[in-house]
């Protein structure tokens, strides 16, 4: 069993996460997940209860074994990388303030695998879904969030939870509006005037009052719009429009990102409209870019066919 020591400091590390380091809940909660595996492997593998002190003990041999045991139980290297991640950051945390060495664990490194692609729409297809979209609602104003929500996610290239977090404080939308992204910062994203227009015509159109703390995007009933709706939106309008699976919400962010990259967008300056910490995230769009570009020259070059 884990002793109350080790759990309560398990407990503080996950609050820090939350409050300081501001990650998001689902991010809390995926290593909590990945924290309690580790902790079950180390009591079965230690053969007693664990307390903070075989946190201490912690070195190669034995996370090579734990990482062993993953494998063996199925988890690809994507979700291992992650979880070992969580352990450094746990046993790191924990080494500040117990005074240990964890080189042990630090220095394992993480599984390699390949990184998935974006998988954006082709200009036209976003062209012709921004379209589709209205056509699948009952009433005029739900087809006007609907617009509204979705050319949000195309023409600003926010996540869908950055969309759906719109209080009625924010409006009017201007020119620019301030969005706090993952980690809580804050970053400023151009509004394009037709997605101003349609944020309008919603308003105008929405049979609730949208005030203060209140959510802007509301459901048939009144309450927030829950991002499934979304969700079911996109998978109704890609099969009327024979469009892959992997048109989804954030694939209209992924197509925002890229089709402003094929127009000779800076990817710094993608980076601070996408809100990504690292620059090394955005250029996955340089990859998509790439990528494409070889289909098409496989594609036409003679000895290709």
């Amino acid at each position: 069993m884990i002793q109350p020591g080790l759990r309560d400091a398990l407990e503080r590390w996950l609050a820090e996460l939350a409050s300081v380091a501001g990650r998001s809940e689902k991010t809390v909660a995926a290593y909590r997940l990945d924290l309690h595996g580790f902790l079950e492997f180390l009591q079965g593998y230690e053969g007693e209860a664990l307390g903070t002190s075989a946190i201490s003990r912690l070195d190669t041999r034995t996370m090579r074994a734990w990482m062993a045991h993953e494998r063996g139980r199925g988890l690809s290297a994507r979700s291992l990388a992650r979880a070992l991640s969580a352990v450094k950051s746990f046993v790191a945390w924990m080494a500040e303030r117990e005074g240990f060495d964890p080189t042990g664990v630090l220095m394992r490194r993480a599984p390699r695998f390949k990184a998935k692609l974006p998988r954006p729409l082709e200009e036209d297809s976003a062209r012709t879904f921004l379209d589709a979209v209205e056509q699948h609602a009952r009433t005029p104003w739900v087809a006007l969030r609907d617009q509204a929500v979705v050319l949000l996610l195309y023409g600003c290239g926010l996540r869908i939870s950055e969309a759906l977090g719109l209080r009625g404080r924010d409006l009017p939308l201007g020119e620019t509006m301030r969005i706090r992204g993952k980690g809580r910062k804050d970053r400023l994203v151009p509004v394009v005037p037709v997605a101003r227009q349609a944020m309008d015509a919603y308003v105008d159109a929405c049979p609730f009052e949208i005030e203060g703390t209140e959510p802007v995007f509301r459901g048939i009933r009144g309450g927030a719009l829950n991002p499934r709706q979304v969700q079911k939106l996109m998978a109704t309008v890609r099969a009327q429009l024979g469009l892959p699976s992997s048109a989804t919400p954030h694939a209209m962010r992924h197509s925002f990102a890229t089709h402003l990259l094929n127009a000779g967008g800076d990817l710094r300056t993608i980076q601070d409209l996408l809100g990504h910490a690292s620059l090394s995230t955005t250029q996955a769009y340089t990859a998509v870019d790439t990528s494409r570009l070889m289909e098409v020259y496989e594609a036409a070059h003679p000895r290709a066919v």
